[in-house]
């Protein structure tokens, strides 16, 4: 049989699914909260795509007609005679392989969303463990963003082993009362602040996971850019694991998509729990191509992102010192990846509200995001330092900091 006859037979015997699993693990809009309803939201998504100067431009901001624009970089990085991709061949077997050589891994799997790569990598990890309970951060994205995903569709049973704004220590890891048979770890945690551990912690707790016959699972949706805090390359950071999932669009900017690697023979189980959950997708090649572009565009930037990230952060502090806040936090005080956090004493529609004047009036998106409620009084958003942050010198993010503060009330003292 040609493979074309191949290839006609698997799309009449195996049609694809129209199941989807939803995933709001994006940057920006769809993460923070918006405070000021739907109409300051607009005004917030038009200033910035109209700004002059902003830290970062997000592919999810753009028009249909520019995100396709992406697609023409595609030559470069795929043979685009070959045969389109059905249900995970061609392309996608490609990307995989990238991959788990740039990880490090045996194998690798492509999955539509991280949501579903996780599940099916902590369920296979249960079923060879004979454990399904699974230790993690309560700031963990299954936790804060899946909707108890891991408990009502995988049948596995989150426990929490800290609710610091902190990865958890080896100590907590060694010392938890009861047994586990997986450790998951975001890497970088994201709703602490895109925080990560030191290399010494980090292989500490992996050592006291394995003291207790557990598995370590890493929520690597962000792995790509911790190279930087923990001087490793990619390859040995996800050495330390027995799995690692990794996500596309949060920094490679592709349209989606996420891969889980590890050893051959779970990635081949994993498969099959692909298909069982409905990511067994027709043909996926755009979102595939968008995400062979960003590792071959983005992924050796990234670096300098971070870098740059630092240079913003201690200007922020500077700026707002300057403009004679009472208290003001840029958390970690040093990133730890190109993402950090900012702290202000305000209610957040207030500050939601001067950041939206500001970009419309000056043209410059300084805190592009919206606003969350950090307590009374109290407001955090999230800094993304990208490709357009670059343009920025200390000098011009502590001008728009000036800017920003001359349209806040008097805080309360």
């Amino acid at each position: 049989m040609t493979d074309a006859a191949e290839r006609d037979d698997r799309v009449t015997d195996d049609q694809a699914t129209d199941d989807e699993v939803t995933d709001d693990e994006a940057t920006g809009d769809e993460v923070t909260g918006e405070d000021g309803g739907a109409g300051l939201r607009a005004r917030r998504l038009a200033a910035h795509r109209t700004a002059r100067r902003v830290l970062a431009r997000f592919g999810f901001h753009q028009t249909l007609r520019e995100r396709l624009a992406v697609l023409e970089e595609a030559a470069a990085v795929h043979d685009l005679d070959q045969l389109s991709d059905l249900y995970g061949d061609g392309v996608v077997e490609a990307l995989e392989t990238k991959v788990a050589g740039l990880l490090g891994t045996e194998a690798a799997a492509f999955f539509p969303t991280g949501t579903m790569a996780q599940q099916v990598a902590l369920r296979c990890w249960a079923g060879r463990t004979g454990n399904p309970t699974v230790a993690l951060h309560a700031l963990s994205h299954p936790e804060v963003h899946e909707r108890n995903a891991f408990s009502e569709v995988g049948g596995l049973r989150p426990v929490r082993l800290t609710s610091e704004p902190r990865m958890p220590s080896a100590a907590e890891v060694r010392d938890f009362e009861e047994p586990f048979g997986a450790l998951m770890l975001e890497l970088p945690l994201r709703d602490a602040g895109f925080v990560l551990p030191t290399w010494e912690e980090l292989t500490g707790v992996v050592e006291a996971a394995r003291e207790r016959d557990a598995v370590v699972h890493f929520d690597g949706a962000r792995l790509w850019e911790s190279t930087v805090h923990f001087g490793r390359p990619l390859a040995e950071i996800a050495g330390l694991a027995d799995s690692v999932y990794v996500s596309f669009y949060k920094s490679l900017e592709g349209f989606g998509g996420a891969a889980l690697a590890g050893p051959e023979e779970l990635v081949e189980e994993a498969k099959t729990w692909r298909h069982r959950y409905g990511g067994m997708v027709f043909q996926q090649f755009p979102t595939v191509l968008s995400a062979l572009v960003g590792l071959e565009r983005q992924l050796p930037r990234l670096p300098e992102y971070v870098a740059h990230a630092r240079v913003v952060a201690a200007a922020l502090r500077e700026g707002f010192a300057a403009a004679g806040l009472p208290w003001a936090r840029v958390h970690p005080e040093v990133p730890h990846t190109h993402d950090f956090q900012v702290w202000l004493p305000y209610e957040p529609e207030v500050l939601t509200e001067a950041a939206v004047r500001t970009a419309e009036e000056t043209g410059v998106v300084l805190f592009g995001g919206g606003w969350d409620r950090g307590g009374p009084g109290l407001a955090l958003t999230e800094v993304h330092v990208r490709a357009a942050g670059l343009e920025w010198s200390a000098e011009d993010v502590k001008a728009a900091v000036a800017e920003f503060v001359a349209r806040l009330p008097e805080p309360v003292r």
